[in-house]
Order: structure tokens, then C-alpha cells, then sequence
């Protein structure tokens, strides 16, 4: 899964009505990916109907993927790529064997291993702010120095860049991404504004990784 910009922005509760105004104007602001929670009511409805207004070399996916039967509804959804919010290895086995790319839900050493080892594309560190933030991630890189993390929980403009700058590979981010106000009064021009502004902040903020 090769995330150009370094952020998966995460949907929760969004109205169907709105989702495609709002999916075009976020990709249409420099996001790459978007993650339609499956707890979404009709979700996996709104997935299937708006894949083909993806525009080439974007990513629309599922996340709160708990389970192999959950995985299998995004699957048959036409999700392009699953999250989890937990370790499952039949999840993984299940993405890989359909190829689809899997944010592996870990928190723990042994489950950011057990993820790394059973091929996931990416290993989702949550909820990361609970454990520490950045230092976290940059604790979990001394043993595990090539592990594809990306932190989810608590990340917001604020500290993006300092996930980024901890090692993280890619950072997932709800509403202060979009911007809540945004959200709430289905504003797609603003949400677009607000995925704009944090993508450049964190371009201009980038620094190598010590």
C-alpha cells in the first residue's frame, strides 16, 4: 500500500447523502485515502456505490474490520483496502489472499511483531496517544526498525508532524482532519480547506528522521 501523502482520513457516521461531495472535495484537496468505518450505517453501501468516482491512484477502504466475517463484507463491498482496529491473522491471511492491502490493527511489541510477520501492509498503532504519542512509536522502532506503523488516536494538527518525525509511515485522522464543524454542517468546501491546510503543514513541517 503506497500512501504518497501520509494520511488515511477516517470517516465515522457519515451521511450517505453527503459522502460523495465530501469524498470528491477531500481527494480533490491532495488526500489519498479514505476509510469508511464499517459501523457506518450503510456504509458498505456507500463504498460500493462511490468506487467508481475514485480517481486514479486513490484508495477507498474499510476500517473497524474486527472480524473475518466483517472483513468479508468490505471485501464483497469492493473495499480497496481494510483496517482493524485489533490483531486478527485470519484478517490478514483473508486480505492477502484476496490482495487486498490491510492496516493491521496492534499495540503491544508482540502484536506489532505478529502483524509485521504475517504480511500486513501497514501495522496500526491504537489507540497511540494512550501509550505515550510519538515517543511511542519511536520506542516501538528501537526493536522493530523497519515495522510500517502508523499511529491512529489522538493524532490531529497539532502533532502530526511529530508522529511523522518519530518514524510513523503514515498517520490515520478523523474529524481534525476534515475539520468537525465541517462535518457537522456538511460543508464539503470547508472540509476541503481544512484536509488542504493539513497536508501542507505537514509538507512544511517535514524533517528527517532521527
Amino acid at each position: 500500500m503506497n500512501l504518497r501523502v501520509p494520511v488515511i482520513g477516517i470517516l465515522r457516521g457519515v451521511d450517505p447523502a453527503f459522502f460523495p461531495d465530501l469524498m470528491g472535495a477531500a481527494f480533490g484537496a491532495g488526500l489519498q485515502a479514505l476509510e469508511v468505518t464499517l459501523n457506518t450505517p450503510g456504509g458498505e453501501r456507500m463504498v460500493a456505490d462511490n468506487l467508481p468516482l475514485v480517481p486514479k491512484g486513490h484508495l477507498l477502504g474499510m476500517g473497524t474490520i474486527r472480524n473475518v466475517p466483517e472483513a468479508e463484507r468490505a471485501v464483497a463491498a469492493g473495499a480497496m483496502f481494510l483496517v482493524t482496529p485489533n490483531l486478527d491473522l485470519e484478517v490478514i491471511a483473508l486480505a492477502r489472499s484476496h490482495q487486498i492491502p490491510l492496516v493491521a490493527g496492534a499495540l503491544t511489541p508482540t502484536e506489532v511483531f505478529a502483524a509485521w510477520q504475517a504480511g500486513a501492509d501497514l501495522i496500526k498503532v491504537f489507540p497511540c496517544r494512550a501509550m505515550g504519542g510519538p515517543r511511542y512509536i519511536r520506542d516501538l522502532l528501537g526493536p522493530f526498525d523497519h515495522a510500517p506503523l502508523v499511529a491512529v488516536g489522538g493524532v490531529d494538527g497539532d502533532n502530526a508532524s511529530d508522529y511523522l518525525a518519530a518514524g510513523a509511515r503514515a498517520l490515520g485522522v478523523g474529524p481534525p482532519l476534515f475539520g468537525a464543524q465541517a462535518l457537522e454542517q456538511r460543508d464539503a468546501m470547508a472540509a476541503a480547506a481544512n484536509v488542504r491546510a493539513f497536508i501542507a503543514k505537514l509538507a512544511s513541517q517535514a524533517s528527517p528522521i532521527s
